[in-house]
């Protein structure tokens, strides 16, 4: 290889220079702009070339030349001295141009840049939102919700994405964001040193949303572990609530977590809710009434008032709230435990309530119950039910599974499918239900002749599946769409009062399927975020929600009225509270009839009433309970 030459070694180190970035290039410009005015004043003192002036004001004048070239227009002096003034106001000009141009390209690339969200997050206490996906909206807005009494929230969100198009798809699904403030940066979510840069040190909590991708467990599960073995992360558990797609991984999610972990199983999760919302109409209501922020929620709080006091007895001591369980530290939740159970100081009650500052503690309990009118009309016994499902993928077993611990025996499940015929022998050989029998049959879920020879009529309730695994999103979509713009027609035609529930994978099909009655129900991902958002305001929510929606514990029913009080006469919420408690259950509400339609009213169904509120009931009407079945 040839020796370099003079040019291509100059050439070479000012590409160093200018890779050093704006610093280095004004510290070259100061130093060639020091240059050529102590040259200059160095050549007019030697050379005599101005007599009058010392060599520091000679100085002084080739730096005010080099920083304003109209300074030369009134020099005087001999024709050296005037022609050094040129050099110098010319090398000014070019070096002053360059200086210029420098300072401009680096403000641009400093703005740029942080406008790319690229810069530090200076706060504390802040909520962090780790990844991006449709449920993020949701999210965001339950929690600017639930900071409407804090006057300077902050919610940081991080992504891969720019931070420009973060903030502009905020603005466009997000209007009022009250008291919150919202701050994105970009940069990804798995490696520590970009994970500095939400300053998740000094977080109050921390949201790991699963990304819309083929495998977004390994995601999740690669972020938890950035955060927890970050070298430089404080010594203080997080505050960490995370999303697991595939119950498989939990295991693995658990030993990465640990205890700082706050794990939503959301297949598991999205199972249980489409199993439990198509056998009770208005459930899905209900559900959606005590996970967000602008209704009644979930609260903990001591009351050394009640020790000494049977859990039984403490539910009337509350006009404004309702009271569904104890907790204690370090235990799983109980909800609807014994009545007849003796408080201690361990234990925090579990309220259902508008607000924290509805739960008010009265000495005296509630009175004014009408005896004369509670029911002594008996439970009807379960009677078998039978269910259609359309369509398959990797949740359907895990419904079916939910099914078969809800129904009673002789309940069928008819499964239909025109996919996946060997995905689905394999399960079903090696299923051993208790209490369903299964009909397999593979037949088009979109054809209308195939459905309208199913008697519909003798179904009860209808679940249509995505078909995930064998179609695109969009095209299982589609389907979906196809089958229940069908059935929702069938149901109409034949007045068969079914219940309908979907599953769409699409945030923009869910919006195009849009149901319209209480018994028509999209599954979504925002049951799924209005819990992260929860959890995320309150830890201990999370075990509360395992034991809500898990078929061993408690759970939320609606049941005839008529088995509590007797219809037609004029009761106060009071009575029903005791009507459900001789019976071992907790009344959290009502559904009227009447209103079953009206989206207005929260199709009829009503959470925590105030307990001196009187009521007429009918036959048709619901109470809501806890109970454990």
């Amino acid at each position: 290889m040839s020796t370099p030459t003079f040019s291509e070694k100059l050439r070479y180190e000012i590409d160093n220079i200018l890779a050093k970035g704006t610093g280095a290039l004004i510290g070259v410009l100061a130093i060639a702009s020091i240059a050529v005015i102590v040259v200059s004043a160095i050549i007019v003192a030697i050379f005599q070339l101005s007599p009058d002036l010392s060599f520091s004001q000679v100085t002084w004048m080739a730096l005010l030349r080099t920083l304003d070239s109209g300074t030369m227009g009134g020099d005087q002096g001999s024709v050296g001295f005037l022609f050094m003034m040129l050099v110098v106001t010319i090398g000014g000009i070019f070096i002053v141009s360059a200086l210029i141009g420098v300072i401009n390209s680096g403000l641009e690339a400093r703005l740029e840049a942080m406008r790319k969200g690229k810069s530090r997050v200076v706060e504390s206490g802040h909520t962090v939102i780790l990844g991006w996906s449709e449920q993020v909206y949701t999210v965001v807005s339950e929690l600017i919700l639930a900071n409407a009494s804090k006057p300077r929230a902050v919610l940081v969100i991080m992504s891969d994405m720019d931070a420009t198009e973060m903030y502009e798809l905020l603005d466009e699904h997000i209007e009022d964001r009250g008291t919150t403030r919202i701050v994105c940066r970009s940069g990804s979510t798995m490696e520590t040193s970009s994970l500095g840069i939400a300053n998740l040190q000094e977080s109050k909590a921390i949201i790991v949303l699963r990304p819309d991708t083929d495998n977004p467990d390994i995601h999740v599960i690669k972020t938890l572990l950035a955060i927890i073995n970050d070298p430089v992360r404080r010594s203080e558990p997080y505050h960490i609530i995370a999303e697991i797609n595939d119950p498989k991984n939990v295991a693995v999610a658990r030993i990465v977590g640990r205890d700082e972990v706050e794990l939503i199983v959301t297949g598991e999760m999205i199972a249980r809710i489409t199993a439990q919302t198509c056998r009770q109409s208005g459930l899905s209501t209900i559900y959606t009434e005590l996970l967000d922020f602008g209704g009644d929620e979930m609260y903990f709080r001591h009351e050394p008032a009640l020790v000494g006091q049977t859990f039984g007895s403490a539910l009337m001591h509350y006009p404004s709230a309702t009271i569904i369980g104890i907790v204690q530290d370090g235990q799983p939740a109980t909800l609807n435990p014994d009545h007849t159970y003796v408080l201690t100081e361990q234990d925090a009650l579990i309220f259902i309530a508008a607000d924290d500052s509805a739960i008010s503690y009265a000495e005296e309990p509630m009175i004014g119950v009408n005896l004369d009118a509670l029911s002594n009309e008996q439970p009807i016994a379960p009677t078998p039910e039978h269910t259609l499902i359309l369509g398959w993928n990797w949740r359907t077993p895990l419904v079916i599974r939910e099914l078969d611990a809800y129904v009673s025996d002789g309940s069928t499940v008819t499964l239909v499918n025109p996919y996946q015929a060997d995905d689905i022998a394999t399960w079903s050989a090696s299923f051993i239900p208790t209490h369903v029998k299964i009909d397999v049959r593979d037949d088009d879920t979109t054809d209308r002749v195939f459905l309208d020879s199913l008697d519909l009529l003798s179904y009860h309730h209808i679940i249509v599946m995505a078909a995930s695994e064998a179609l695109s999103a969009e095209d299982a979509d589609a389907r979906t769409l196809i089958s229940l713009l069908h059935l929702r027609d069938i149901s109409d035609r034949i007045g068969h009062p079914f219940t309908i529930v979907s599953e769409m994978l699409d945030v923009r099909n869910r919006r195009l399927a849009e149901a319209t009655k209480a018994d028509d129900f999209i599954v979504s991902n925002r049951l799924i975020s209005l819990i992260l958002a929860q959890v995320t305001e309150n830890k201990g929510l999370n075990a509360v929600f395992t034991d809500l929606f898990d078929p061993d514990g408690a759970e939320v029913y609606l049941k005839p009225m008529s088995e509590y009080v007797v219809p037609g006469q004029e009761v106060n919420t009071t009575t029903v509270i005791v009507a459900a408690q001789r019976r071992g259950e907790i009344a959290i509400g009502f559904r009227i009839a009447a209103h079953s339609s009206d989206a207005d009213k929260a199709y009829g169904c009503v959470i925590n009433p105030p307990k001196d509120m009187l009521h007429t009931f009918t036959d048709a009407d619901r109470v809501i309970v806890l109970a454990n079945s």
